[in-house]
């Protein structure tokens, strides 16, 4: 059996690299993928402490919470990507710097 805090260095690990992600990137598609691998590293957190908590129940509580932040992070990546559409038309660019507003 893998011990829970591996799960918790993997989900820190990850959520790290999201973390560099978002501060370092310019192009706003790499920043929208790094908020990705933040929501995915609270995932792991998740699932590891269900697993080690109430899987042995049968409760789905864990689950169910993995579950609706995977509906979120869905519906957050087609937004986003449709305000970067948007943005990308108006000023031909996806450069977060250059993308102040989305006035004309």
């Amino acid at each position: 059996m893998i011990p829970l805090y591996w799960y918790l260095l993997l989900s820190a690990l990850v959520f790290c690299i999201g973390l560099f992600g978002v501060i370092t990137r310019r192009n706003s598609v790499g920043i929208l993928i790094s908020i990705e691998l933040m929501l995915n590293a609270a995932n792991i957190n998740l699932l590891a402490f269900w697993r080690y908590l109430y899987a042995q129940t049968g409760d789905l509580r864990g689950q169910v919470f993995v579950i609706i932040i995977f509906v979120v992070a869905a519906a957050e990546a087609a937004v986003g990507l449709a305000m970067i559409i948007s943005a990308y038309r108006q000023k031909q660019t996806v450069v977060a710097n250059e993308i102040d507003s989305m006035k004309g």
